[in-house]
């Protein structure tokens, strides 16, 4: 281990198939008025809805509702859900549904009390909040971004094709608490499911190809992207069954919850290439991920050859024997490269809409993170994605 870190996480999970019912414990600790959120209708589908309804009308509370909250939440509905919450005096955000929802609430949670403009104070100056916050709990309905136990927020600004992510410093902008029924994550489609498997497998990878130190925390992450592995193989096969994905919504939690960041400087250049291609096609997160991440991996691999090595050694079972360290890095990234192709998930950004007149104005949103093996300069940004196309 290497460097200093504080490490806090004050959210409560509960989780199971009997946990919604603990949402009648929670909503007692605050005031009479929440506001409901939720996305384009699949949860009055599947009752959830009406689960919830119940319970917030059995608990006495007055309940307004933003509702329509999109895949990649915008910042034209930020400012709508601003005005009902701020309208309504909301004591409560309580966001039903998946990570992007539960960001959208937490960005709604920083921005009600905010005296500026939200986008310019937490997206691009990226600034913390210096007024008053509003408590967010989760009811999460699909898995991947594990925004139900951290301080994230992605936001999508159609105007400027920028989707960018603030990660909060102050942990009281973490949900109060979160409900994981891993029954509620089965009606989803078959893309979304690999989608958000992917997501996770990705959130992993970006805090794992980094540092050269023996890091407990690569240790943790080699277990859970292999646990991960075993189940998505599983669930692929039969969504329905429900070890697997209570697995797979158990490591998606731990995946983004800060845990395996602890003493890392971590990476994720995968996710700013990919959500600046989001900010474009508007493609599903975690396939733009998947489109971007092998052209990425195997452009940096050399700078990081002796974790890439290990990788393919402890996540994927390479047989080291007689062959350079080259070659079995080479040799975990095309298993993995497999795997992604036998789950179905999207290899090039061509299938999400880019297109090669799109390049360069991608690169130019594409935000450049240090923490990684090499940090990235514009051509280079422009290569990785022609190799994505």
């Amino acid at each position: 281990m290497i460097g200093n870190f504080a490490y806090c996480n004050p959210t409560k999970l509960y989780f199971g198939e009997n946990s919604l019912t603990y949402l009648n414990t929670e909503l007692p600790k605050y005031g009479s008025n929440v506001v409901l959120i939720y996305g384009g209708g699949s949860v009055k589908k599947n009752g959830i809805y009406d689960a919830v309804t119940e319970i917030l009308k059995a608990t006495g509370k007055n309940v307004a509702e933003i509702s329509g909250v999109m895949p990649n939440p915008t910042l034209a509905k930020l400012y709508e859900g601003i005005e009902i919450a701020r309208n309504h005096h909301a004591d409560l955000l309580l966001a039903v549904g998946g990570g992007s929802v539960c960001d959208y609430a937490k960005a709604v949670s920083v921005s009600v009390n905010c005296k500026e403009d939200p986008w310019e104070k937490y997206y691009l100056r990226f600034e913390e909040p210096d007024c008053e916050t509003l408590p967010v709990g989760c009811v999460l309905t699909m898995v991947g971004t594990g925004s139900e136990m951290n301080a994230g927020s992605v936001i999508t600004n159609q105007e400027t094709k920028q989707k960018i992510g603030h990660v909060f410093a102050d942990e009281a902008i973490m949900p109060k608490f979160s409900i994981l029924n891993p029954r509620f994550t089965m009606t989803l489609p078959h893309y979304q499911m690999v989608s958000g498997i992917y997501d996770i497998f990705n959130h992993i990878c970006e805090q794992y190809f980094s540092g050269e130190d023996d890091n407990t925390s690569d240790y943790i992450s080699e277990g859970l992207m292999r646990s991960l592995l075993h189940s998505s193989r599983i669930a692929n096969a039969n969504p329905q069954d429900y070890e697997a994905r209570s697995n797979i919504m158990w490591t998606a939690t731990w995946a983004l919850n800060t845990l395996v960041a602890c003493g890392k400087s971590t990476d994720w250049m995968v996710h700013m290439l990919g959500q600046a291609v989001g900010g474009y096609t508007n493609a599903t997160h975690g396939m733009t991920l998947a489109a971007v991440s092998l052209p990425y991996y195997r452009y940096i691999m050399q700078d990081g050859l002796a974790k890439f090595k290990r990788f393919a050694i402890n996540v994927w079972d390479v047989d080291p024997q007689g062959k350079s360290d080259r070659q079995i890095a080479e040799e975990g990234l095309t298993a993995m490269e497999n795997w992604m192709k036998e789950l179905g998930l999207v290899m090039n950004i061509t299938e999400l809409g880019a297109t090669e007149d799109m390049i360069e104005g991608i690169a130019d949103v594409t935000i450049v993170m240090p923490g990684g093996y090499k940090v990235l300069e514009r051509d280079e940004i422009i290569r990785i994605l022609r190799e994505s196309l």
